[in-house]
Parts: C-alpha cells; structure tokens; sequence
C-alpha cells in the first residue's frame, strides 16, 4: 500500500484518476488549486488506485492523503 499526500494546502482543482486505474511513477493525480497556481500532484510509485480521498472543491491541509494505491 502507497500512499500520496498533498505537498501544499489548497483547494482540489481536478482528480486525474479514479478506482481501479493503473498509476505510474511520476503521472499527475491530482491538480490542487493554491494562491492562484495550479499544483500537480504526482505519484511517486506505481500502483492501482484503490481509494481516492479527495473530491474537486475540498479544502485540503498539507499531509493530507489524497490517494492510496495498492
């Protein structure tokens, strides 16, 4: 089990992947929104999605966990 936390607060811009996709080292996930940027979030292994804990428009803190693969 792999998990990605979020590297900044921010806002959830879009969620790239779904349960069950196929996730490789590097590959954006997810785009969070913070002081007018956008952030990609990228996996940092490889992995199956097997939980997405984030929806676009949640307010997530640093060190949240945004996905877990398997």
């Amino acid at each position: 089990m792999k998990i990605i936390p979020s590297t900044i607060a921010g806002i959830v811009s879009d969620v790239l992947v779904e349960k069950a996709d196929v996730v490789k080292k590097g590959q954006e996930v997810i785009i969070i929104e913070s002081m007018k940027m956008h952030i990609p979030i990228e996996s940092e292994g490889e992995g199956i999605v097997s939980e997405v804990r984030v929806n676009k428009g949640d307010f997530i803190n640093d060190g949240d966990v945004l996905l877990i693969l398997e």
